[in-house]
């Protein structure tokens, strides 16, 4: 709670973040297996995850290929443009994490 005086006028008025929406993890857990991997990012002639591409998956169970072999499910609940944070699936839970653009290789909503 914040007060303040102006002209003799007292103010009471809430400063908190309570307008801001919080991300909500989804409420149950991905599909049990994940999506068949499509053809290799190369071989398609993908260099780079478009934020446009990736937003359609916005609040949708999303499956992701890491440069690097590492892969999992998500849940995006925001896509910047060189960003997409979301909820990543544990095995067990749901962790809210961000991803750089560039360290996906590919993804399947």
């Amino acid at each position: 709670m914040v007060y303040e005086e102006h002209e003799h006028i007292a103010y009471h008025y809430d400063n908190t973040d309570a307008y801001r929406q919080q991300p909500v993890a989804p409420t149950s857990s991905p599909p049990a297996s994940p999506p068949p991997r499509p053809m290799s990012s190369a071989q398609a002639g993908t260099f780079a995850v478009d934020p446009g591409s990736i937003r359609r998956c916005m609040y949708r169970f999303t499956y992701i290929w890491m440069r690097g072999g590492n892969s999992f499910w998500f849940w995006p609940v925001f896509v910047g443009r060189t960003s997409v944070s979301g909820f990543r699936w544990t095995g067990r839970r749901w962790v809210y994490t961000g991803i750089s653009l560039r360290r996906i290789d590919m993804f399947q909503c």
